[in-house]
């Protein structure tokens, strides 16, 4: 009779050296862009990404270009296609919504596109968020 045994699932191997590096760099990018400011006697963060959204017509598509460069190097340490589509639904969903005129912006203080995909790809490479950045 054969034994029935099956293998223990395979660990993934732990990320290159270099990627706890970028992520951290990113991170910094996400934190400057999306919470970078507090607004007084609150705890409501905002960053640069709302601020120049607020510049009608060209601020919104100016804020995706960092977006895009924080998807490229998803892309550059080997995320899935999957992990890269989400994250480019969140930068999708932070423009449209951003997009629309004063409502747009204050959607664009919650919905923080940038700090959620920096997130997302930590959980991916199972690295624990940049205490120094993390607020």
């Amino acid at each position: 009779m054969e034994s029935s045994r099956t293998a223990a699932p395979a660990r993934p191997a732990p990320p290159p050296a270099d990627h706890a590096a970028r992520l951290a760099r990113l991170e910094r990018l996400a934190v400057q862009l999306d919470s970078r400011f507090r607004l007084p006697g609150t705890r409501i963060r905002f960053g640069w990404d709302s601020i120049i959204g607020l510049v009608p017509g060209v601020g919104d598509v100016a804020t995706l270009v960092p977006a895009a460069w924080i998807w490229l190097e998803a892309h550059r340490m080997g995320a899935p296609a999957g992990l890269k589509a989400r994250m480019a639904l969140n930068t999708g969903v932070d423009w449209i919504l951003g997009s629309i005129p004063v409502v747009g912006d204050l959607f664009d203080v919650g919905i923080k596109a940038n700090r959620r995909n920096v997130a997302l790809l930590r959980a991916h490479f199972g690295l624990p968020a940049d205490a120094e950045v993390a607020r």
